[in-house]
């Protein structure tokens, strides 16, 4: 998994970059190839924001938005929402009409 994590018209600081990679680690549990995952970190006086844009491979992209009162609490409910978000497009990945099992030779069993 690859983070980036970018600053609108703010510098992102060493410990940032650092929250942000830590809480957004434990979003590589939901799959095993390889994603990219793109983070903006923004002021909204008087909130603070952050985005994350999550690239699967030949996926539609999945976006989420979080504000807080200051970066960390934006970076905490950031990664909640992608967490959620994640375990919904891993829910519509898998097959839930299987039903019975059919035999190989067509009788149900």
């Amino acid at each position: 998994m690859q983070i980036e994590t970018h600053g609108q018209q703010m510098e992102v600081t060493p410990a940032l970059r650092d929250y942000v990679e830590t809480h957004l680690a434990r979003l590589s549990r939901h799959f095993d190839h390889p994603c990219e995952i793109r983070v903006q970190l923004g002021l909204d006086k008087p909130e603070h924001r952050a985005e994350a844009t999550i690239t699967l491979d030949g996926r539609a992209p999945l976006h989420a938005i979080a504000n807080g009162v200051d970066m960390y609490a934006a970076i905490d409910l950031l990664s909640d929402k992608l967490d959620r978000l994640l375990m919904k497009h891993k829910e519509r990945m898998t097959d839930h009409h299987r039903g019975e099992s059919i035999a190989h030779d067509g009788t149900l069993g």
